[in-house]
């Protein structure tokens, strides 16, 4: 089988796209980040320059010119080269002081663009512009600082980008090949079904996520059908088995009635016995096409709320005589009164019907087959018990197979389907059925939801 390609594969475009929105959300968050920095570290300056203006106008007393132009001299003498710039013009626009020419620049804050006649070459600066007395005074710092800020920060945000980047994509490739490792076991294991080895299972991590579920799932529907794969070849084999006995003694008896008719003698017997035989190869083959009905759950539409008590009363009276009769008894314990179940009534009765006619049939004289329905939480639990033979534990799974029979030499009377039809119509009432030991004997436990309330 082909393995998938890595980059066409879903989870690693799944994986590419979520790493595409996560670099998309931080690269907005920082842009977001990078911008309220930028106000502040605006605001910030405009504060700075702001102050020392009013350090420097403090000092001027009304006519000291002297002591503003010295305090001037002074902060442009000690600013650092290019990041502070002072200025102090006459009301007649001589320059007075400062290490720049202040010309024409407005009252308030102002922005000073790198190549500005009388400033230094490649730097902007944000001003400030006064009236002082008569005076212009004029402050400017630099805007090297705020854009240094800047740049680190922008560096650093694009390199954390590209590493989240690169993070994301490595991530979503290692993921999604553990992914991709996954399906291809699951793609593995259908080809191999496809071939017939049904056999193979999809392996489970046992971490209990969603492609374990699924592939938990996959497994239990890979089980029954292997199951009903093997069933029908076990059905193909015991039908073949069960109808070739009866074919057999049907070609057997037509034989001699035909020597009989040709020598003039009765043939009425040997007709019965042909009758009785195309009966039971008949009665064979209902009972499968019943139990293929019952399986498709073709029966629901007739589904109606009924007392389960009513059903399994009703299956004691008609077999209690019949128990009399063959030495057994038959008795009935029904504590279920009033409470429903949603289910066919005629394939119920039918079901209960298999079972005790199943116990009258392989149980010897003096056996005691008991009935019982009891009302337990939110299910009612039915149950045929007897003191018999019972079934051995390897076989109980067995016996609900069709054609399936304890008897392997198939001399006793039966077709072996009478389990089967009661494994459908317990699977269709949603009801469990369980074989447990007597000690003597079998009991079979068959536990039924009950019905919801008409205004569920």
């Amino acid at each position: 089988m082909r393995r998938a390609n890595l980059f066409r594969s879903t989870p690693f475009r799944l994986a590419l796209t979520f790493a595409f929105l996560f670099v998309l959300a931080f690269i907005l968050s920082g842009a977001i980040v990078y911008r309220m920095m930028s106000a502040d570290l605006a605001d910030r300056l405009d504060q700075s320059v702001h102050n020392t203006y009013s350090v420097v106008a403090a000092t001027y007393a009304d006519g000291d010119t002297e002591d503003l132009i010295a305090t001037v001299e002074s902060h442009a003498r000690f600013a650092a080269a290019k990041e502070q710039l002072f200025s102090l013009t006459g009301s007649s626009g001589e320059h007075l002081a400062g290490n720049f020419m202040a010309s024409k620049l407005p009252e308030g804050f102002s922005t000073i663009k790198e190549g500005t006649q009388g400033v230094p070459k490649e730097t902007s600066y944000r001003a400030y512009s006064g009236s002082v007395g008569r005076n212009i005074l004029t402050v400017a710092q630099s805007y090297s600082e705020t854009e240094e800020l800047e740049t680190i920060v922008l560096m650093g945000f694009g390199w954390a980008t590209l590493l989240i980047a690169g993070l994301a994509i490595a991530g979503g490739a290692l993921l999604a090949s553990r992914v991709q490792r996954r399906l291809d076991g699951i793609a593995a294991t259908m080809v191999d079904v496809s071939h017939g080895r049904l056999g193979a299972r999809i392996p489970l991590i046992g971490n209990g996520d969603d492609i374990d579920v699924v592939s938990g799932q996959v497994n239990a529907a890979l089980d029954r059908l292997s199951g009903l794969v093997e069933g029908m070849k076990q059905v193909s084999a015991n039908i073949a088995h069960d109808l070739k006995t009866p074919l057999n003694r049907l070609q057997m008896i037509l034989e001699a009635a035909s020597e009989k008719s040709a020598l003039g003698q009765d043939v009425s017997d040997d007709l019965a016995d042909v009758r009785s035989e195309g009966h039971q190869i008949n009665e064979t083959f209902e009972a499968l096409l019943r139990i293929a009905q019952v399986e498709a759950g073709a029966r629901k539409a007739r589904f109606i709320d009924l007392e389960l008590t009513k059903v399994v009363e009703t299956i004691a009276e008609i077999y209690g005589d019949v128990a009399e009769d063959e030495g057994k008894s038959l008795s009935a314990e029904l504590n279920g009164s009033g409470r429903r179940v949603h289910g066919d009534r005629e394939l119920l009765t039918q079901m209960f019907a298999n079972l005790v006619e199943n116990a009258l049939r392989h149980c010897p004289e003096g056996t005691a087959i008991e009935l019982s329905v009891v009302e337990h939480g939110d299910r009612i639990i039915a149950a045929v018990r007897d003191n018999g033979p019972g079934i051995p534990p390897e076989e109980r799974e067995k016996v609900f197979q069709r054609l399936y029979r304890l008897d392997k030499s198939r001399s006793t009377p039966g077709s072996g389907l009478g389990l089967s039809l009661v494994r459908a119509v317990a699977d269709l009432h949603g009801a469990s059925i369980a074989l447990e030991d007597c000690r003597p004997g079998l009991a079979v436990i068959i536990s039924f939801p009950l019905a919801r309330p008409a205004s569920a």
